[in-house]
C-alpha cells in the first residue's frame, strides 16, 4: 500500500514534523516549505545515501560545490537568457495565468482553462523562469551591468568547472562531478505540495565521455539510478520510464530518458498518474563547446568571445583533442523525498478496529533509528535507565527518549514516523538488564540485553 494521494502526505508531514508551510505566522508564501525536525533529517539521509552511492562507491567521480550567483555570461552562453521560458497564456475569463503546455485541448484543439474551463485564452508569451537579482550596493534596478540570476540549475557551475577538476584531480574519461544544492525557478504554476516549487535542491551528476561511447554509457547509468531508487524503498510498480520525443527534448539533448513516479494515483486517468521523479540526458558536447573561447560559428566568428579558457579534452592515449559528450542524471531532493514517503505510507487495523498509520521507510532512511521509552516514567530507576540507553544509542544512531504519553500511544507516534525500533524500558529490566524491542512493522516484541543492544540494532540497521 502507499498513500491514496498527496493531501495525506501534507497532513501527516504537518502533523509530525516533517515539513511546515513557510511564513506561516504572515500567512504563508506561495509553494514555499520548511523542514522540520524530522523532514531535516530524512532529506539529509537521502542527499548522503546519493553521495555515498555516488561518489564514495565509485572510483570515477569527484564532489564539487558551485556558486549559487554566477557571472551572468554562464546564463548568457548556456542559452538560458533567450530559451529557458514557460509559454504562458491568461484566460480572459477567470483571469487565471497559466501554463499553456500543461493545459488540456478541446476536440476542436482549443487549449481549456484549468480553472473555470474556458477556451478564450490569449496567445502564449514565452516567460523566463530565471529570478533576477542585482549585485552591488548601489545598484540601479535596471542598470544592466549590474544584473544577475539565482541559478535555476546546479550544472551549469560543473561546467565551468570541468578544466578546473580536469587539471587538479588528472582524471581521464570516463569521469563525473557531482554536486548536491540549491536552485531557483519562478514557476508559473507551482503547487502540489513540495513536488513544483519556486525553490529546490538538486542532486546533479555531470559525466563527461568519448562520444563512442555515450549510448552504452547512458543506458548504464539509467539502469543504475533504477536500481539505486528501489534500494531506497521505492516499489517498482508505481515506477516507469519515459522516452521523450523529439519535439520535446531540450535544444541541447540526443536523448532524454525521465523516470516517473506515480504521485497522483487518485486521478483516474491512468496516464495522468505519473510525473516526473528524474532525468538523465545526453547533453552531447553542446555545454563545454558554448563555454569554450575556440568554438567559431559557420562565419568563422567565435561563439563566446566572452570565455577565457578552452574546455576541451587532450587524450594521451590517441593524440586527439575533443570536446567531450556529456551524461547529465539529474533528481531533485524534494521529489524523491515526497516519493520516498508515498510509497512508505501504510495503514494497519488493530484488534480493537483502529487504524495505524506506519511509515516502512527503510533503515537508512528512517530520521530516527531507535526510541527509547520508559514504561513508568514515574519511577526514577526506569527513567534514569532509558536515559542512560538512549545517550549509549545516540553515537552511531539518531536515537530519542520519549515519555509524553502512554506506551500504547508512543508506540503509535513512532509507527508513524517511520522509526524502526522501540525500545522499551520496563520494572523487570532493572532486574535482569534486559529490554523490550518492537519491530515497527510487525509489531513483533523481542527481549534482548542491555549489553548487547547495540550491536542487535546495528545488525538490522
Amino acid at each position: 500500500m502507499s498513500a491514496p494521494n498527496i493531501e495525506t502526505i501534507v497532513s501527516l508531514s504537518k502533523r509530525r514534523g516533517f515539513v511546515y508551510p513557510a511564513s506561516d505566522i504572515y500567512g504563508g508564501l506561495g509553494s514555499s516549505w520548511d523542514y522540520g525536525p524530522l523532514g531535516v533529517e530524512l532529506a539529509n539521509n537521502i542527499k548522503k545515501s546519493w553521495w555515498n552511492w555516488s561518489v564514495y562507491e565509485r572510483d570515477d567521480i569527484e564532489g564539487l560545490d558551485s556558486s549559487i550567483i554566477l557571472n551572468r555570461n554562464v546564463w548568457k552562453y548556456s542559452g538560458h537568457e533567450t530559451t529557458f521560458s514557460d509559454p504562458l497564456v491568461d484566460c480572459r475569463d477567470c483571469k487565471a495565468r497559466l501554463r499553456q503546455d500543461k493545459l488540456d485541448q478541446d476536440a476542436s484543439g482549443k487549449f481549456i482553462c484549468s480553472n473555470c474551463g474556458s477556451t478564450n485564452l490569449t496567445e502564449p508569451r514565452p516567460f523566463n523562469l530565471m529570478f533576477r537579482t542585482t549585485i552591488g550596493a548601489v545598484s540601479a534596478d535596471d542598470d544592466p551591468s549590474a544584473l544577475a540570476y539565482l541559478r535555476p540549475e546546479t550544472a551549469q557551475g560543473i561546467f565551468i568547472n570541468f578544466k578546473n577538476v580536469l587539471d587538479t584531480s588528472r582524471r581521464k574519461l570516463p569521469f563525473g562531478i557531482a554536486q548536491i544544492g540549491k536552485a531557483f525557478r519562478n514557476e508559473v504554476t507551482p503547487g502540489n505540495f513540495i513536488f513544483r516549487t519556486r525553490e529546490f535542491e538538486q542532486m546533479e551528476i555531470e559525466y563527461f565521455v568519448r562520444p563512442e561511447e555515450v549510448q552504452q554509457l547512458h543506458q548504464e547509468w539509467l539502469d543504475a539510478y533504477v536500481a539505486w531508487i528501489k534500494a531506497l524503498g521505492i516499489s517498482e510498480a508505481n515506477l516507469k520510464l519515459y522516452e521523450q520525443s523529439a519535439q520535446e527534448l531540450a535544444h541541447y539533448s540526443e536523448r532524454t530518458v525521465d523516470i516517473l513516479y506515480r504521485y497522483f494515483p487518485e486521478r483516474s486517468d491512468e496516464e495522468k498518474q505519473w510525473d516526473e521523479l528524474m532525468g538523465i540526458a545526453n547533453r552531447t558536447d553542446y555545454d563545454l563547446r558554448v563555454h569554450s573561447k575556440k568554438p567559431e560559428d559557420a562565419e568563422g566568428k567565435r561563439i563566446n568571445p566572452d570565455s577565457t579558457e578552452d574546455l576541451s579534452y587532450f587524450d594521451p592515449q590517441t593524440n586527439e583533442r575533443f570536446y567531450p559528450y556529456i551524461i547529465e542524471p539529474s533528481i531533485g531532493v524534494n521529489r524523491t523525498l515526497l516519493a520516498i514517503m508515498m510509497d512508505a505510507y501504510t495503514e494497519k487495523t488493530t484488534e480493537k478496529g483502529e487504524t495505524r498509520v506506519i511509515l516502512k521507510l527503510t533503515p537508512e532512511m528512517a530520521p530516527i533509528k531507535a526510541a527509547v521509552l520508559p514504561l513508568a516514567k514515574n519511577k526514577p530507576e526506569i527513567v534514569e535507565m532509558a536515559k542512560r540507553i538512549k545517550k549509549d544509542l545516540q553515537p552511531s544512531m539518531r536515537a530519542v527518549y520519549d515519555d509524553t504519553g502512554g506506551i500504547g500511544k508512543l508506540y503509535a507516534r513512532q509507527d508513524e514516523i517511520g522509526t524502526p525500533f522501540c525500545v522499551t524500558v520496563d520494572h523487570e529490566s532493572l532486574e535482569d538488564n534486559s529490554v523490550t524491542v518492537r519491530h515497527r512493522d510487525t509489531w513483533e516484541q523481542e527481549r534482548v540485553s542491555t549489553d548487547q543492544l547495540k550491536t542487535y540494532l546495528a545488525d538490522r540497521l
